[in-house]
């Protein structure tokens, strides 16, 4: 029963109206910034590596950006891609693509207009977000008070963080994935609770990254940073050699992923299938059913993973040491291309390949979250498969971790603005988000991602509101810089 009332729920906010509003907001600002997400991508990682000297706010740019990096790659890149094709069927990689190419327009606009309106409190640190953004720059252009968006927006980002992104789907990620590790047949089982069996591979996993979350974020910001900035490049390299290790040695399949990827984005394989049962209604009826889960699955899971119109990255950038609102924006929109176009792409291009190509393509069957994702890797790279999976293990595991973190920082800022600058209420809220680690593992991978989706797509709507509103004056900010600033 309570599974039927989530899907009800996510069904009807993840309906087409919230698709459309996201994928409109991104081609919107795409068409109003000329392209930004293309022309001056190389601009982006030129000034990534580029020594910043100067600017007001709390860590480096590249900080701010691997922060932003920790929360958005974890669990979404593998187990997000592995629910959404398991779901939506291969079609909903190409959704998560043009979710992610039009997105990254908005991760531009709305991590250059946090740095714009973002305010500093009497003790130095930031105040910055969305938030600040709805209320002061919707204001100023319209010369309403939209603070009571801001306030929803604030609301729904520590319900994301609490009980969404931030939490359970990240540790529910890591146990899983130690669990199968581990103890793949569930046989050391500890105990069991409302018909489940949970495992002491389970137990001890969860225990452990409670303590470490807990060590780690009441130290807050600085802290959080400088994990981020050593754990988030080393596992993103190492993932990404393992996706490259996958697209050489099956390159001779990518041909026919891409195939059955841009077929099942529109739902021709649903209509071969009705061509054959000879009833063309049927057929197109089921065309049609297929893409639109393929869609909501995709772009549902695609800003669940780079979070692009979701809010969130705003919050690290406006920390960011930087004087130019735009610079920031070109390093923060590298998020959105460095998490689906490279990262979340080598997942689904594996369980494309190990499991809808070829004459020995198996289906995905009962296999769900991080097994689905592990058996694909183990089948197109081959071996005895047990390193591989402990190398994706590794990977899930501090990708996720790092995501706690993060997301642990962004609620944090969401909370404090709807305090007024309580401190003292935030430091109660690390203990409360600390008990959500702690309890996360016992819950349904269905349900812990059912949750994440109502979560995100509730967040996500005043986000861009805002940023369409904000179009114009994101728009004259970027020209007046590249005309200030024509080469770096």
């Amino acid at each position: 029963m309570f599974d039927k009332i989530l899907t009800a729920i996510d069904d009807f906010v993840w309906g087409l109206p919230t698709i459309i509003l996201i994928l409109a907001t991104g081609i919107l600002l795409t068409v109003r910034l000329r392209c930004v997400q293309f022309t001056k991508l190389g601009r982006g990682f030129k000034q990534l590596f580029t020594k910043q000297e100067g600017g007001k706010g709390e860590v480096s740019p590249f900080a701010a950006l691997c922060t932003a990096l920790s929360a958005t790659i974890g669990t979404g890149n593998i187990v997000g891609v592995a629910t959404a094709i398991a779901a939506g069927g291969p079609g909903a990689l190409f959704w998560m693509w043009l979710a992610a190419l039009v997105g990254t327009a908005t991760k531009y606009t709305e991590c250059m207009l946090a740095v714009k309106y973002r305010e500093h409190a009497a003790d130095g640190h930031v105040l910055g977000g969305p938030f600040y953004t709805i209320e002061r720059g919707m204001k100023e252009r319209t010369g309403f008070t939209w603070k009571w968006l801001a306030v929803l927006f604030a609301i729904f980002g520590v319900c994301v963080g609490l009980f969404g992104i931030g939490t359970f789907t990240q540790i529910n990620g890591i146990t899983s994935a130690v669990s199968n590790a581990f103890d793949p047949e569930s046989k050391n089982v500890a105990f069991a609770l409302f018909g489940n069996n949970y495992t002491w591979s389970v137990v001890i996993a969860g225990a452990l990254v409670t303590i470490a979350v807990a060590l780690v974020v009441i130290g807050g910001l600085k802290r959080i940073s400088k994990v981020a900035e050593k754990v988030v490049p080393a596992m993103a390299v190492v993932y990404v050699f393992l996706g490259l290790s996958i697209i050489i040695m099956n390159a001779t399949k990518l041909p026919a992923a891409f195939a059955v990827i841009f077929k099942g984005a529109f739902g021709l394989q649903a209509m071969a299938g009705g061509a054959i049962g000879a009833v063309l209604k049927f057929g197109t009826d089921a065309a049609m059913k297929s893409m639109l889960a393929g869609m909501q699955k995709g772009v549902a899971r695609g800003i669940f993973s780079n979070e692009a119109g979701l809010g969130s990255a705003p919050i690290a950038a406006a920390a960011a040491q930087v004087d130019e609102p735009v610079q920031q924006g070109i390093v923060s929109m590298l998020g959105t291309f460095i998490d689906t176009i490279i990262i979340c792409t080598m997942t689904g291009l594996a369980i494309v390949i190990a499991f809808y190509t070829g004459n020995d393509a198996l289906g995905s069957g009962e296999l769900k979250g991080v097994a689905l994702t592990a058996a694909a890797f183990n089948k197109v790279l081959g071996g005895d498969g047990h390193s591989v999976q402990f190398l994706l293990m590794i990977c899930l595991v501090f990708f996720a971790f790092t995501t706690i973190l993060g997301w642990d920082y962004y609620s944090e800022k969401c909370l404090e603005y709807l305090s007024k600058g309580n401190l003292t209420v935030v430091k109660v809220f690390r203990w409360v988000y600390i008990l959500a680690v702690a309890i996360g593992p016992y819950f349904t991978i269905s349900q812990v991602w059912t949750i994440a989706d109502i979560t995100n797509g509730l967040m996500a709507i005043p986000n861009c509101v805002s940023l369409i509103i904000l179009s114009g004056v994101a728009a004259r900010e970027t020209k007046a810089y590249f005309e200030k600033f024509p080469k770096l």
